[in-house]
């Protein structure tokens, strides 16, 4: 059974069954001063790391520090912004142990279309997760007080991961910014790595994305738990030749940026799991998070609405 987040300081959203029949839950964080149908305010979803909950949004990031005084509306008379955190679920995960099962984020199920596809007769419903935040993202837009032209995602590690797999398939989706993600679509021990396309794929190595020309923000360490600071790399290579943005900004222990990935916390772009600085200098790094990087995070989404985006054709 999953975790109820309590939400400190927040309101607790569910439960609400998906399609398998588990309760899923999400913690909603609004400014001192709430956001009306007159003046609707950013909404930045923020997706949690696996092996904790969506009370880490309080516990352990400083998101909350900025909701009442962060200028995401890029009007100085529109102050804060709306805070949604949905859970995940307890699942396994295709990352070394402990991490192969708990609490967490499934993005190595890729089919994030919320109607059902049929491919050679089997038909694949859509990722569980995908529709979690579908849900909660379309509970708190029906009250009419998110400026839907400003719907931006964040996340932390396996929910960075999940951020950028959910993100690039939604088109209503502004920008991206998350912290320390593996690669979504090709990391360690995945089953099925693919390479994200624009158009139709031309077989199962190929994936096709919907949120054309969307911009991201990966700030990430130098030094980073099982070597994922290349495989953050290799994400930037497959993401920028289809004209996804890509922001890169790596970081040392003090949090102070650097020029790249330490090649002694390992190289491999898959990533490294057994590479010895990696698990302890690079574990200490991935689980601190980075509070002095957050404005730049609230700025990026400031400079990205959804209409600043330029038209990008499908080829």
């Amino acid at each position: 059974m999953n975790e109820v987040p309590q939400c400190v300081g927040g309101k607790p959203l569910g439960p609400w069954p998906d399609s398998d029949g588990v309760p899923r839950y999400s913690c909603l964080f609004e400014p001192n001063t709430a956001p009306t149908s007159s003046n609707p305010l950013p909404l930045v979803i923020f997706l949690h790391p696996s092996l904790t909950t969506a009370d880490i949004t309080e516990e352990g990031t400083n998101f909350l520090d900025y909701i009442n005084t962060a200028n995401v509306s890029d009007n100085s008379a529109k102050l804060g912004f709306i805070l949604l955190a949905p859970e995940g679920r307890d699942t396994a995960h295709f990352y070394p142990s402990p991490d192969d099962t708990g609490p967490g984020w499934d993005n190595w199920y890729r089919q994030f279309h919320p109607a059902s596809v049929t491919v050679g007769g089997t038909t694949y419903k859509e990722n569980v997760d995908a529709a979690t935040i579908d849900h909660f993202m379309s509970q708190v837009i029906d009250t009419h007080t998110v400026d839907t032209n400003r719907i931006y995602l964040s996340g932390w590690s396996n929910g960075s991961a999940m951020a950028y797999a959910y993100g690039l398939e939604r088109p209503s989706i502004a920008a991206i910014a998350v912290y320390s993600a593996p690669n979504p679509y090709h990391a360690f021990n995945d089953p099925c790595p693919q390479n994200p396309v624009i158009g139709k794929p031309a077989n199962d190595t190929q994936l096709q994305i919907y949120n054309l020309g969307a911009p991201t923000y990966h700030v990430h360490n130098d030094c980073d738990i099982a070597g994922i600071c290349p495989n953050g790399e290799l994400l930037m290579r497959q993401l920028l030749p289809i004209g996804v943005g890509f922001q890169d900004t790596i970081i040392n222990s003090p949090t102070l940026p650097t020029n790249g990935c330490l090649d002694a916390c390992g190289t491999n772009p898959d990533g490294d799991p057994t590479n010895p600085l990696g698990l302890s200098i690079g574990t200490a790094n991935h689980v601190r998070w980075p509070s002095n990087w957050v404005p730049a995070i609230l700025d990026f989404f400031r400079a990205h609405p959804l209409s600043s985006r330029p038209v990008v054709k499908k080829k």
